[in-house]
């Protein structure tokens, strides 16, 4: 009875997905067309350009959109490991691999005590809520990694750091996965695979680092929760412009300086609160790596300066991750993080162009989309600070010694 049980949500669940799955490719490969500007055009344009240059043994050096860490140019040259498809198909099918990797991982994981299915459910109904844009950015594949290292965080801290650090080299985002790492080995693992992929591509690759200057010079793109403020300022008469700069739509002109710096300043001050949580909390929980890695990417994407849809990847499956265990604490920002995503391909690309003349339909779906991310980031916040750090009084160990998991680590 036991094996029928979880079999058949299990089958259930495969079917969701597998049929989700074959909508979205038919979009990517045009067999259907979907709704606003097409979202592949990146892959067969901007991901088909760095591949060419970095065929050549360099990095884009003339490009200004090139904004990644060195080890992204292994996404983009992945590709040719299906050599018998044109690039942008062989792209399709490596991100299609990347979200079956996903599932695979959620399943395993759903299965063991003390685990639930909701994980994978929430990656089955959450990526296609996204639309094409998650098989035509490489952001899946990285999320795939990030999913990999969470779930390895539990029982094998040097793997969960090897793997952390192999993402953040990839997109600098995972690194926020250790903030609730207690285990030394993890920042190890994590400090000597990015050293060595950091000390070995400037070798093999020239500009290796010339993405931090292009990554700092990017403005307040139109879809950020700064973008708000000039979205209202045009119904205002501000004089700005919206023009496509570092390989996204941004606002450029009077006062973006301002906004783009209040963006910084509130993400400083994020970082500022997962430090004083990393000080304070004492009760860490087999799920509160998870929960920590979840709120954390939340914060910091919430905050940008730069909210691409893709982005929105990474949150659902951060929150796929938590949500596989029973008594995870992110629920309600989980199921949050799944109608911002639903907004967001509403918002880009079905009615993109509404988002950039700022009309009423635009400046709504904007506002709803990222009012969702500020309430979901809120409550996560709050959900992992009660569930972690002491109340003053109540006896628990003092600040910065864990206390002991339900479930031991291994280690």
């Amino acid at each position: 009875m036991d094996s029928t049980r979880t079999t058949r949500p299990s089958a259930g669940l495969v079917l969701v997905w597998a049929l989700t799955r074959l909508v979205l490719l038919l979009f990517v490969l045009k067999v259907f067309v979907f709704p606003g500007p097409d979202v592949t055009s990146d892959v067969s344009g901007i991901y088909r350009g760095w591949y060419e240059v970095l065929r050549t043994g360099t990095f884009p050096l003339e490009d200004v959109t090139w904004q990644y860490p060195p080890a992204a140019a292994l996404a983009i040259l992945s590709p040719a490991l299906l050599f018998f498809l044109d690039y942008a198909q062989a792209f399709f099918v490596l991100a299609f691999l990347a979200d079956l990797a996903v599932l695979a991982l959620l399943l395993w994981a759903g299965q063991r005590p003390g685990r639930s299915s909701r994980g994978a459910w929430t990656w089955v109904v959450g990526v296609p809520l996204l639309g094409p844009t998650v098989y035509a950015r490489y952001d899946v594949m990285v999320t795939a990694v990030a999913v990999a290292a969470l779930l390895a965080g539990v029982g094998r801290p040097r793997l969960m750091g090897a793997l952390t650090g192999f993402a953040a080299m990839l997109k600098v985002w995972p690194v926020l996965l250790l903030v609730g790492a207690v285990r030394r080995r993890a920042w190890a693992a994590a400090a000597v695979t990015a050293g060595v992929l950091a000390a070995l591509f400037p070798l093999l690759m020239p500009g290796a680092f010339a993405f931090l200057t292009f990554q700092r010079d990017r403005g307040t793109e139109v879809e950020s929760l700064g973008g708000l403020v000039f979205h209202v300022a045009r119904q205002f008469g501000w004089d700005g412009e919206v023009l496509l700069n570092y390989g996204s739509v941004e606002f450029l002109g009077p006062y973006v300086d301002v906004v783009s710096a209040a963006a910084l300043a509130l993400t400083g001050m994020a970082f500022g609160w997962l430090v004083l949580w990393r000080l304070l909390a004492s009760r860490f929980l087999p799920h509160t790596l998870a929960e920590a890695a979840f709120v954390a990417v939340l914060l910091f994407t919430t905050t940008s300066r730069v909210i691409s849809p893709q982005y929105m990847v990474w949150l659902v499956g951060l929150a796929a991750v938590c949500l596989c265990f029973s008594r995870t604490t992110m629920l309600l920002p989980a199921r949050l993080v799944l109608v911002a995503s639903f907004v967001t391909v509403l918002e880009f690309p079905v009615w993109f162009s509404h988002v950039v003349a700022s009309d009423p339909l635009g400046v709504t779906l904007l506002f709803v989309r990222n009012g969702l991310l500020v309430l979901a980031s809120v409550t996560a916040a709050r959900a992992l600070w009660r569930s972690t750090v002491p109340r003053a009084g109540a006896g628990t160990p003092l600040p910065g010694r864990p206390a002991r998991t339900e479930d031991p680590v291994s280690p």
